[in-house]
């Protein structure tokens, strides 16, 4: 009993691989079909423009306008993330790890790759899957690895050198291209909410039948019959286009997980593990016809599928694009201008009541410039227009205010103008709002496009490249960072700001070559690259000019040096004259009396009294001299004491001396008593 619990159905046993991808691919395509596909249509129609019967909102609806405004907000958006991606001519950019010192592979691979992206037309794809993006929600790009000759024109030098040959060499190459996918033509797990987490993804689409030949011939694909493919309009682009099947045929391209019993048995080949589930690669075409089937080729074990959403829908894989964000404003707008335009038709072209007894018989009651009616009678009596009046001035203003709720559903603002008006007046303040708001919108979905779709682009690229032709792209482990910016209109905002900041700064300022270069790096300027090299160049300082600089400042140093040096020894001279007279200022009062005494002397007679007095006196005289001379020296060698001159020293004070000359007695030339 437990054996037949378990013992594995025999159906399924016998299932192929073959049935097996396309059992799942029908199951996510019923899945789409009925969550997603009508949405889609009519997101499609109402970007291109295409009138459909079930616009019309009433039986008497006879105009067939579609408004452009959601034409003009998906176009303003992509163009704003083309710009951010592209506009700067670097559009990603290549840093190597910490560890790694030499940097030089890094460039090299970074300008190798940048040139094979632009001659495989990587920049053209990846605007598509931004359009598929706006208008859909989702943008969905397939890596395709090619096999191309690449020529090249060449010369050879013939008889004896004297003339050339002109000729071409061919060379195998593998490129990687990036091919947008329609929505209607990928198909993914429903439970999934990006290509990693998904059990497995599939493109599911028309192809030429020389291509598939081509392959086979090649040996990508086994060399079986294919036949032609029957008409599908689901999987038609355009449903409009003319049905044709004779030299098409349905390719279904599987990338994920697939039973590992049922690869070993589609390959004949042994598949290491003890998984259940390996990832492969599987192709079948018209719904039965196995052209290959083998396990993940690529070193990196990555899908080759790359997507992104506009907006992110928590837990779903298909985002929420511009078309789904003014949908309701632009079929609301469509409806105005629809019924305006027959009310405008029923009032420029009214209905016209006939008399038909005063109408001659066999006359058609049509109305054209110049015709001639015949009647029996007045013709204001037989021929009576229905006027129904004029159409209201209301609807002019609903359809703007119509407009407006589309334009601020979107984020685009080239139509409906910004927000911010006071009175009437546009305020510097309210645009800066305005354009703030609808800055970050762009962020968030700049964002999603980086890290969920360029990046992984890249990457999966480049090692596409590193596998596939080793000669060109030696394999090393990089690390890639993609760079982007922020579009026109952000730019525009940035350089106004950038301006009015400039307009406080001197030109003198630091900041100032600054400001101008950040303002010419946002500008959208052919030589902008040019320009900011050549400031860059007039800020660095010139080696001669700066010697020269160094060496006039030098000497001016010096000059100045030796001029305070001239001014301090005029100084300390002048300081010197002032204490010598000083000096000699305070002894011209002791010379003098030395002087008086030497003249008194040479007055005196001979005596032992008067000789006794005289040496005494004299002998004071040269005390007190000596105790000046003292002081005066002191002076000179103390700067303190010579800054104040006027003021004497402790030593200084003259003490009271009692006069040598006393007042003379008789029988003494000086007077006083005798001794």
């Amino acid at each position: 009993m437990k054996d037949d619990l378990y013992s594995p159905d025999p159906l399924l046993v016998q299932e192929s691989l073959e049935d097996w991808v396309m059992n799942k691919c029908e199951d996510w395509r019923d899945n789409y079909q009925s969550n997603y596909e009508e949405k889609f249509d009519e997101y499609y129609r109402l970007w291109r423009g295409i009138w459909d019967p079930a616009d019309t909102e009433r039986k008497s609806e006879r105009s067939r306008i579609i408004s452009p405004a959601l034409q003009q907000a998906v176009e303003s958006n992509v163009a704003e993330m083309e710009e951010a991606t592209f506009g700067r001519g670097k559009w990603f950019d290549i840093a190597d790890d910490m560890n790694d010192k030499e940097s030089q592979d890094v460039l090299y691979l970074r300008n190798k790759l940048t040139e094979d992206f632009e001659n495989t037309k990587v920049r053209k794809a990846v605007a598509e899957c931004l359009i598929n993006a706006a208008v859909f929600g989702t943008g969905v790009g397939e890596i395709v690895i090619e096999e191309i000759k690449e020529m090249a024109p060449a010369t050879q030098p013939i008889m004896d050198g004297q003339l050339q040959a002109v000729g071409v060499n061919i060379t195998d190459r593998v490129v990687v291209k990036l091919k947008p996918v329609m929505p209607q033509n990928f198909l993914i797990d429903p439970v999934a909410t990006s290509i990693e987490d998904a059990m497995g993804v599939a493109v599911d689409e028309f192809v030429g039948s020389h291509h598939v030949e081509q392959l086979q011939e090649s040996g990508v694909y086994r060399d079986t019959y294919v036949g032609t493919a029957a008409p599908d309009t689901d999987l038609e682009p355009d449903q409009d286009i003319t049905v044709y099947g004779d030299d098409k045929v349905r390719l279904t391209k599987y990338y994920g997980l697939v039973p590992k019993h049922m690869l070993e048995e589609a390959t004949d080949e042994k598949i290491d593990g003890d998984a259940g589930y390996v990832e492969a690669v599987v192709v079948i075409a018209n719904g039965g016809v196995l052209l290959k089937a083998e396990a993940n080729p690529y070193m990196m074990q990555d899908r080759p599928i790359v997507a992104f959403p506009w907006d992110v829908v928590p837990s779903m894989f298909w985002g929420r694009g511009v078309c789904e964000k003014g949908y309701n404003s632009q079929k609301a707008l469509d409806t105005e201008l629809r019924a305006r335009i027959d009310a405008l038709s029923l009032t420029i072209h009214p209905m016209l009541a006939i008399d038909a007894t005063k109408f001659p018989r066999g006359a058609k009651p049509e109305i054209r410039p110049g015709k001639t009616i015949l009647t029996n009678g007045d013709p204001r009596e037989v021929l009576q227009p229905f006027n129904f009046g004029q159409v209201g001035q209301i609807t002019f203003a609903q359809a703007a205010s119509l407009q407006q709720m589309v334009q601020q559903a979107t984020g685009a603002v080239d139509s409906a103008g910004l927000a911010g008006n006071v009175n009437g007046e546009a305020t510097a303040a309210g645009i800066s709002m305005s354009l703030g708001a609808i800055i970050k919108r762009h962020k968030r979905t700049l964002i999603n496009f980086q890290q969920s779709f360029l990046i992984p682009f890249v990457k999966k690229a480049a090692y596409r490249y590193m596998q596939f032709d080793p000669e060109n792209y030696p394999v090393k482990d990089y690390k890639f960072n993609a760079t982007s910016t922020l579009g026109i209109i952000a730019r525009e905002y940035e350089v106004t700001q950038l301006v009015q900041l400039l307009q406080t700064m001197k030109q003198d300022s630091p900041v100032y070559p600054v400001l101008i270069q950040s303002i010419i790096d946002n500008m959208n300027l052919s030589n902008r690259e040019e320009l900011i090299a050549a400031m860059q160049q007039a800020q660095q300082p010139n080696p001669e000019a700066q010697q020269a600089a160094m060496q006039a400042q030098q000497s001016q140093l010096a000059l100045q040096q030796s001029q305070t040096a001239a001014l301090s020894a005029q100084a300390q001279e002048s300081q010197a004259r002032a204490q010598k007279y000083s000096v000699e200022a305070q002894l011209e009062p002791q010379e003098v009396e030395i002087k008086r005494i030497e003249a008194i002397t040479r007055n005196l007679q001979a005596g032992d009294q008067d000789d006794k007095e005289f040496e005494r006196r004299l002998k004071v005289a040269q005390a007190i001299t000596k105790d000046k001379e003292v002081e005066a020296k002191i002076n000179v060698n103390d700067p303190a004491r010579l800054q104040e001159p006027n003021q004497p020293s402790e030593r200084s004070v003259q003490r009271p001396v009692q006069s040598p000359v006393e007042p003379r007695r008789e029988g003494s030339p000086f007077g006083g008593e005798p001794q």
